[in-house]
């Protein structure tokens, strides 16, 4: 008989408050403040990721307790999903609103790993917002997934600094083929 397993429960055992004052409330705009909100996350052993309506990642490094912000060139849109993943490289997908995807390569002090900092852009192929994102376990696939349905692939070279996107499914709906 299969067993069913039970979900899984994030549990922090002490109040975030260290990682709520390093993301501001509110940012100004030319002449005027936008508030901030908090619109997606995701955990790890290493790193805490939340994504916030003004398109600013903020990476809380949990063994230096430290927070960096990453954030799109361009125009300013919200984070709508973050992904993290630990492998060789620590990487990080981020999904927005209008359909943007990137990928994150953070910067590592260990030896022979990444000295800079490297982003890939998954660009074009999605017009939605990015509902899902999911890696292999290797981080060398990303999957990401919009609100109408499009799965799109994309590979990950990091010797060539390059991402392969190609569409993996379009969802069809039905009542527009069956009116």
């Amino acid at each position: 008989m299969a067993s069913v397993s039970e979900p899984i429960t994030f549990r922090e055992f002490c109040p975030l408050y260290y990682l709520l004052n390093a993301i501001p409330t509110k940012v100004q705009k030319g002449f005027r403040s936008i508030v901030v909100y908090l619109t997606a996350l995701d955990t790890n052993g290493d790193y805490i990721a939340v994504g916030s309506s003004i398109g600013m990642l903020y990476l809380y490094c949990r063994h230096f307790n430290q927070m960096k912000k990453y954030n799109f060139e361009g125009k300013t849109e919200p984070i709508t999903v973050v992904k993290l993943l630990s492998c060789f490289d620590d990487l990080v997908a981020v999904g927005t609103a209008s359909g943007r995807v990137a990928v994150f390569q953070l910067v590592s002090s260990l030896p022979g790993r990444n000295k800079q900092l490297r982003r890939f852009d998954v660009t074009g192929i999605h017009k939605n917002s990015i509902t899902a994102l999911a890696w292999s376990p290797n981080g060398m696939k990303l999957f990401s997934g919009d609100d109408k349905g499009k799965i799109v692939y994309s590979s990950l070279d990091l010797d060539q600094v390059r991402l392969f996107p190609e569409i993996f499914l379009a969802f069809l709906y039905l009542e527009k083929l069956y009116p």
